[in-house]
């Protein structure tokens, strides 16, 4: 079931002296995670209240590692489309797919921008999809 109000359900977490600082640093970066990232001034307010400045690099770090901390930096780089997966067969083990084969699915079907992607050679307009290029 999904969360609605994540920040009602992380502030009891994070204020909680018996937590130790590096189970609030994940409780932090799960909220991260599940928002895709945060406002500048909201994780400086979560850091302050929750007493770990000096452990703070271990959740800004995380931007390095292209994951979107703030949320000013998700516009910054490029947000690649994922494709609609729904209706693939996936194994049991498997919950989600990497961008990666997004990236490559595109690469062989000649579809990556050109902005994004300036080192991708582009196929001959004459390629009819059969044999490597």
């Amino acid at each position: 079931e999904k969360v609605k109000d994540s920040m009602r359900v992380l502030l009891p977490v994070l204020l909680n002296k018996s937590h130790d600082s590096y189970d609030k640093i994940r409780a932090i970066l799960l909220y991260i995670f599940s928002t895709n990232g945060t406002t500048q001034e909201n994780l400086d307010k979560l850091i302050q209240n929750v007493h770990i400045e000096s452990d703070s690099d271990m959740i800004r770090n995380w931007k390095y590692l292209d994951v979107p901390v703030i949320s000013s930096f998700v516009a910054q780089h490029h947000k690649y489309v994922r494709r609609d997966r729904s209706k693939e067969e996936t194994f049991q083990l498997s919950r989600w797919t990497p961008v990666i084969k997004d990236v490559m699915e595109d690469a062989i079907e000649n579809k990556l921008d050109s902005k994004e992607w300036p080192y991708c050679s582009r196929c001959p307009p004459t390629w009819n999809g059969s044999g490597a290029v």
